[in-house]
């Protein structure tokens, strides 16, 4: 259903039940899937893709140009996954030539006012709270919760199932399943109300606890946390997982 205030271009692909709103913009290279409602004032610029059952709320803004001084013009795209929202004054920028798109996956809420800029890769549940500025290149992995007023700097990289207290600056890695926060970020525990919500077992959680007590605790650097890890803690898709994080962080993982 269109509204006759809005401006849609006759070229883009809406699909099935689609509802848009007054004074919505629509431009040509963009794809809406079935069931998605757009909201008066929303812009929903040239690259963006979005997926099933999605709200796109009042004034958001998908797909705009990436505030980057390297982009030249070139193609690229927004891409919003299936029953993902998007509230009010929520601005996602398209991607540049270094990955030539940003990603938001299904079942994310983007709270009003936040920004996710070019080229970030937000996986699946996750919930980015109010006013929170998440800069280029920043990979947000599965159930990570980023509280409101929180700031992520370009190329930082969070776990999955990781919870950020709101107000916090993020400038180093933070690896799965913890909890961090404040300024500057550091290790504040694990997201235990989080993995318990979510159906990990009491031996899972204990084994998390277990290897954030090595890392964090036993006064060892990195490298000879993770060669105790791999000794004593018995191999586990949450072991591999932490493990393989701290192992790919280029910029380095947050402290206690």
């Amino acid at each position: 259903m269109y509204n006759s205030l809005s401006y849609v271009h006759p070229n883009a692909k809406i699909g099935k039940d689609v509802i848009i709103g007054p004074f919505v913009t629509i431009e040509e290279d963009v794809v809406i899937g079935d069931g998605t409602r757009i909201d008066s004032n929303a812009c929903i610029l040239n690259g963006a893709r979005i997926g099933k059952n999605c709200k796109i709320c009042a004034s958001a803004v998908v797909a705009g140009e990436p505030q980057d001084l390297k982009f030249k013009g070139e193609y690229s795209t927004a891409e919003i996954g299936d029953n993902t929202t998007i509230r009010e004054f929520a601005t996602v920028n398209r991607g540049t030539a270094s990955r030539g798109k940003t990603v938001i996956g299904d079942r994310c809420l983007i709270m009003a006012y936040s920004h996710i800029a070019h080229d970030c890769i937000l996986q699946n549940n996750i919930i980015v709270a109010n006013a929170s500025q998440i800069a280029g290149e920043v990979e947000v992995a599965d159930f990570a919760t980023i509280g409101g007023g929180t700031l992520v700097h370009q190329f930082t990289k969070i776990g999955a199932h990781v919870m950020i207290q709101g107000g916090s600056h993020v400038n180093k890695d933070i690896p799965p399943y913890i909890i961090a926060g404040h300024v500057p970020t550091f290790f504040a525990g694990i997201n235990l109300i989080g993995l318990q919500r979510r159906g990990f077992s009491a031996e899972k959680i204990a084994s998390i606890q277990e290897i954030y007590r090595i890392i964090y605790m036993s006064g060892l650097n990195n490298t000879k946390a993770i060669e105790k890890i791999m000794e004593e803690i018995p191999q586990s898709e949450e072991r591999d997982n932490i493990v393989n994080f701290i192992n790919g962080s280029s910029r380095g993982i947050i402290r206690k």
